[in-house]
């Protein structure tokens, strides 16, 4: 199948997967004019990459809401989250559920926190903190190509609630994680409840080729 390209880098690439309402499009509209103005000041993304601010990082984010529809209340850790990535999409896409962003970046934080104000959503927060020092139960933990599989979730399984009761989501509690490349190889002793899900089932994009959601069950 050949690829459509999209004319730019822009919301039409998330419409292109998402039905939304008014309010949400405004919202992502704005997140990119926040990115592009912030990242002159600090670099929350590669400069070179800001051209591609939509593709690689904001779809990027949402292909998560791909995999799983978070029922409202659930709560979610982004963990090193750098400049909000995936845990400010996300809080725009459910914004019934509540978001807590950690980094121990203090001054992408404070970037972080504008951000969220700007935007004017109640549901994202942003703290300057490393996980092993986070005492908090939650429903899921998000990352972004922070670190190997296994290393990540030994920083972050202590958040994770057990599902001993019956989850109010598709998926029972764990981590989902968005990573590249052969993970294979990085899951080790987690293999056995671990999913993959290659991004290129829901985007068209070359970009998606080689991009996975990993899962991994609490």
């Amino acid at each position: 199948m050949e690829e459509a390209i999209p004319a730019k880098d822009d919301i039409s690439l998330i419409l292109k997967y998402f039905s939304l309402p008014e309010k949400q499009i405004a919202l992502f509209e704005r997140l990119g004019e926040l990115y592009h103005e912030w990242n002159q000041k600090i670099n929350l993304i590669s400069r070179k990459d800001m051209e591609h601010l939509y593709l690689h990082h904001i779809l990027h984010s949402l292909s998560i809401a791909k995999l799983i529809n978070f029922k409202d209340g659930t709560k979610i850790i982004d963990v090193g989250t750098g400049g909000g990535l995936p845990g400010i999409p996300l809080a725009i896409m459910f914004p019934q559920c509540s978001f807590l962003l950690i980094d121990s970046i203090g001054k992408k934080i404070k970037v972080v926190q504008e951000i969220i104000t700007a935007l004017g959503i109640d549901n994202a927060f942003a703290e300057n903190n490393r996980s092993e020092n986070i005492d908090e139960d939650v429903d899921f933990v998000t990352g972004r190509a922070v670190s190997n599989v296994q290393d990540f979730y030994s920083r972050v399984e202590h958040l994770i609630l057990p599902s001993k009761k019956k989850s109010n989501n598709t998926l029972a509690n764990g981590l989902l994680y968005l990573a590249g490349g052969d993970v294979e190889t990085d899951l080790g002793r987690l293999k056995e409840r671990t999913n993959l899900y290659p991004l290129d089932i829901w985007f068209s994009e070359d970009f998606y080729k080689s991009k996975k959601i990993v899962y991994v069950k609490r």
